[in-house]
């Protein structure tokens, strides 16, 4: 058998691996990117780390000369990266201007009653002091998050 016959036969296995790896390698890209834009770190190293085996597995085309999906692999992560840093990025920015819409106007004024006012010097402790509304201790319930 000729040194060409052998290339030709493991260009023939090298290509097909060179191109599963590319896929791979674009699933981790795209799963990076979901990941960084739930601010999900350790799925997005996951996701690196395995898409790193994936672009070395399409690294095997280039023996054939067949560079497409090595640049596709790294492509896909660059892109993964980028575009889940922008949506992270953007949904905070989103978030951050609800935040700001929802603000003072839209909370009740009893809510910013001070000691001073009426209605709160009228509300007395059983030894007679005054006590600010945001003194007093509130209940679990206000202060505790529970994930469900």
């Amino acid at each position: 058998m000729s040194t060409l016959a052998v290339t030709d036969t493991l260009a023939s296995v090298f290509v097909p691996l060179g191109v599963a790896g590319a896929v791979i390698a674009s699933v981790c890209g795209l799963l990076a990117a979901i990941a960084l834009a739930r601010g999900a770190a350790g799925l997005a190293g996951g996701a690196a780390g395995v898409w790193i085996m994936a672009a070395l597995l399409s690294l095997s085309a280039s023996f054939a000369a067949v560079w497409t999906p090595l640049f596709v692999s790294v492509a896909a992560l660059a892109g993964g990266l980028l575009l889940g840093g922008a949506a992270r990025m953007l949904g905070r920015t989103v978030r951050a201007r609800r935040r700001v819409n929802t603000g003072p106007a839209a909370r009740p004024a009893a809510a910013y009653r001070t000691a001073a006012s009426p209605t709160v010097a009228a509300k007395s402790t059983p030894t007679g002091s005054a006590v600010s509304p945001a003194a007093r201790p509130r209940p679990v319930t206000d202060t505790v998050r529970v994930a469900s």
